[in-house]
């Protein structure tokens, strides 16, 4: 199959308003229920004071992301960030089709659980979870095995309008401090040290994590099937990832606000959804409680399908140019090949084999051990083919503020590498 055809540039505020998309797809796949937890935890420990390490976070998410977008729709020879990688090193193809598999697989393994939970409560019925499972499997596949992006796109879009209504409304439900988010976001305030890691550890987690999801390769899928390639959507595709971000960054807000109103200062923890889906339903009653649940599981199943496609993409890709080389050229339609539907089946039924199964450490530490490598590697690559004009072309190469974003986050990634290292060492009793 032909790639899609391209799509017109939009010239007026309306058409660029109706032609946004891409962004979307990728910051709800971005955005699943341990993004939710997270929010929540760090809101009940700390209250407002570090919400500023959230949202630079996310502003580091949003140039790094930028970089790959320019690289996908600017470089001379109009290939992707992929291809570029592969001719930085011929490992990377490989090394990226294995980490998708892995990564895909271990993810799914509690997205699955989660959403299946869910569902038995948003329905109010009991029966199985392994059967959930199996629906949520079969209705994802449908969606995904052979996906139209513009149905794609529309659903997210619609998902979007459910987390705005959830996320936002229990945030205003609750109540939330305008002072105390204004504080938190602008003052860079760092609180005494909660928990086993001091507030500075935390935050500094948060923004090196950024570069080392393999998530962030999906996006320039999406640009693609979209049919944004080329230079001259450069601008419409800045302002859709960037009204995406906003958007993202306001969902996260109004978790760690729920955290902060209903955990901070009051004696109570959270370290699931169940815990704060609780402390929700003991304030505004069993409809606060459900309304939560509806935003979690958007969260969770737009994860569920969007890592589904963007990750089938990836490594089919990752697949072909390993097993071509660096000159040859690639069928135009990644979703259109085999090895896309075989992926799309072991990311989606291979997490079925742990159903009922509650303990996943010796997964958790495999998983730890790979990103201990995927964090430095995917930084440090994609920084080199922005960075050289031979690769990316003298005209978009990276200006001085790029790479002084670029090597902050390769410093970040290195000393979150070696802390996780010391983690598995200390889980394993090595240390």
């Amino acid at each position: 199959m032909d790639r899609p055809a391209l799509a017109p540039v939009p010239k007026g505020f309306w058409e660029y308003l109706r032609s946004f998309g891409p962004g979307f797809v990728a910051v709800l796949t971005w955005l699943g229920a341990g993004d939710i937890v997270a929010a929540g935890v760090a809101g009940g420990n700390y209250g407002y004071a570090l919400m500023w390490a959230m949202v630079v976070a996310l502003l580091v998410r949003y140039l790094f992301v930028s970089l790959i977008a320019r690289y996908q729709l600017c470089n001379p020879r109009g290939e992707g960030v992929l291809d570029g990688l592969a001719r930085l090193h011929w490992l990377y193809a490989p090394f990226l089709f294995v980490a998708v598999l892995l990564w895909g697989h271990l993810s799914n393994c509690y997205m699955l659980a989660g959403i299946a939970e869910i569902t038995r409560d948003l329905a109010g019925v009991g029966g199985s979870k392994w059967l959930w499972e199996i629906i949520w499997v079969a209705i994802s596949l449908s969606l995904v095995f052979r996906p139209s992006y513009a149905r794609f796109e529309n659903l997210f879009k619609v998902f979007v309008g459910v987390l705005a209504v959830s996320l936002l409304g229990c945030a205003l439900w609750v109540g939330v401090d305008p002072m105390g988010v204004v504080k938190g976001v602008f003052t860079f305030e760092i609180p005494r040290q909660h928990g086993p890691f001091s507030a500075l550890l935390v935050a500094i987690g948060m923004v090196g994590a950024v570069g080392g999801s393999l998530v962030n390769l999906v996006y320039p899928y999406f640009l693609d099937q979209k049919g944004w390639r080329g230079p001259q959507y450069r601008r419409v595709q800045n302002y859709d990832f960037l009204v995406a971000v906003v958007v993202m960054i306001v969902f996260n807000l109004a978790v760690w606000t729920l955290g902060a109103e209903l955990v901070h200062g009051k004696g109570g923890t959270i370290s699931s959804v169940d815990d704060l889906a609780s402390l929700l339903g003991g304030v505004l009653g069993q409809a606060g409680r459900l309304l939560f649940l509806l935003g979690v599981f958007a969260a969770i199943f737009t994860s569920i399908v969007g890592a589904g496609m963007g990750l089938g993409c990836l490594a089919t890709h990752a697949w072909l140019r390993w097993r071509a080389g660096n000159d040859v050229p690639l069928p135009g339609d990644f979703r259109d090949h085999r090895i896309y539907r075989i992926v799309v089946l072991w990311i989606l039924i291979s997490p079925l084999v742990w159903m009922g199964q509650a303990e996943f450490v010796s997964l958790t530490i495999l998983a730890n051990s790979f990103s201990v490598v995927l964090i430095p590697a995917l930084a440090g690559g994609l920084w080199c083919i922005t960075a050289r004009a031979s690769f990316i072309g003298a005209e978009y190469c990276n200006r001085w503020w790029d790479n002084a974003v670029m090597a902050f986050l390769f410093v970040l990634a290195l000393y979150g590498g070696f802390e996780a290292v010391k983690s598995i060492l200390s889980q394993l009793k090595i240390i």
